[in-house]
């Protein structure tokens, strides 16, 4: 759960202030804490505002701690978004994906698996609620989170 977890990759980061991984990891660039090939600099592990995991090497994931990136990013102005926002937000995208279009060809079921978990039944209530028959399965969410190698 990217709530409580004091580690996050950089899309759960981004998603906490809705903003994406990319101008998350922008962010970080800026500040010196992450080089352009996605890896943190000595800085940023100097500061714990970063942590890798695994083998040396390309494979390496790398995960950023909540409270020191958080600071940062508020610091420059972006504001966590408050979960009901994000219920919202993922409500919205659902439905219109359900209802379809030419020119999206992602389906519901492929861009549930990014929600987070722990939205997952109050998205499900407000799809009913608005008369939506699309329902995310806990089943069919993968734990599938992007993360930058080291």
């Amino acid at each position: 759960m990217a709530a409580l977890n004091p580690l996050l990759s950089l899309t759960d980061l981004g998603r906490i202030y809705g903003i994406s991984a990319i101008h998350c990891g922008r962010i970080l660039e800026q500040q010196g804490w992450r080089d352009r090939r996605g890896r943190p600099t000595p800085a940023a592990l100097e500061a714990e505002a970063a942590s890798c995991a695994g083998t040396h090497g390309q494979g390496r994931t790398v995960f950023w701690s909540r409270a020191i990136c958080s600071e940062l990013l508020e610091s420059k102005g972006y504001a966590p978004m408050s979960r009901n926002v994000q219920i919202e937000q993922w409500t919205q995208l659902l439905e219109a994906l359900q209802l379809g279009s030419p020119s999206i060809s992602a389906t519901p079921d492929q861009m549930a698996e990014e929600m987070p978990k722990e939205l997952v039944e109050d998205v499900n209530q407000q799809l009913a609620v608005r008369g939506c028959s699309y329902r995310v399965s806990r089943h069919q969410r993968q734990a599938s989170r992007s993360a930058s190698a080291c």
